[in-house]
């Protein structure tokens, strides 16, 4: 009988700083698409939210909105939001319009060379919300390690974003000795974009890691075919999952 390992987490990213037809923006295409992510296989969810005008945003009526029909379409999957410095890059304004939302996400994704963050992060634990600290780079695994009270922490978000799959596993392989180094004792979720993605995505599997995949991360499967829906990615990455647990 074949040996299997615990399942492991699948979080789907649906949308994003993303061009690409498939992608929603409005709460009711959010939500849709996150339940049709669901039934693909996806465990956890991974959300930015966005204005009247498309534009993404940090503002408390459009988080709120987004929250409310992602939870009724997806009842019990956890929602994560993103506190991406791109979208509001002073400190300030991120930290005023992230301490007057309405309603809560489960989680959020702080990234920690982010300016900021740190009080970002302090003030949404506080109000109950779980935090995913997100290293895009060694510096930020330095950063991360530095700060300490790691057990503060949901999750450890790694994200060598290379596009190229050669140089995303090198990045991915420096950042992981530099845990190694100093085991912080949290469940880890790994990620990388277009076509590295998939390379990372089986690397983090084949380690026990969380793996991410949306159209946020690429548009096209492991074999270059062009996707039409997040669905389709998360099927595939789902895949990866199940093959992995029963190896």
């Amino acid at each position: 009988m074949a040996a299997t390992t615990p399942p492991i987490d699948l979080q789907a990213a649906p949308n994003g700083d993303v061009d690409h037809p498939a992608m929603p923006r409005t709460p009711d295409e959010i939500a849709r698409d996150a339940a049709a992510c669901v039934r693909a296989g996806a465990t956890l969810l991974h959300l930015h939210a966005f204005d009247d005008a498309g534009v993404e945003s940090l503002a408390p009526g459009p988080v709120a909105r987004v929250l409310r029909a992602v939870r009724a379409a997806c009842p019990g999957i956890p929602v994560n939001l993103t506190t991406f410095a791109a979208i509001v890059p002073d400190p300030a304004e991120r930290l005023r319009l992230v301490g007057s939302w309405t309603e809560l996400p489960d989680l959020v994704a702080a990234n920690q060379g982010e300016a900021g963050i740190d009080d970002v992060s302090e003030l949404l634990a506080r109000r109950g919300v779980g935090i995913e600290a997100c290293v895009l780079s060694v510096d930020d695994v330095h950063t991360f390690l530095r700060r300490g009270g790691w057990s503060r922490f949901a999750r450890l978000v790694v994200e060598p974003l290379e596009p190229g799959p050669a140089d995303a596993v090198a990045l991915a392989v420096e950042m992981e000795a530099a845990l190694v180094a100093r085991p912080v004792g949290l469940p880890e979720l790994h990620h990388g974009v277009g076509a590295a993605s998939w390379t990372i995505m089986r690397r983090a599997a084949a380690r026990g890691h969380g793996i991410r995949t949306g159209l946020e991360d690429t548009t096209a499967l492991e074999d270059g075919t062009p996707v039409t829906s997040n669905a389709e990615l998360v099927a595939a990455a789902a895949e990866i999952a199940r093959a992995t647990r029963f190896s």
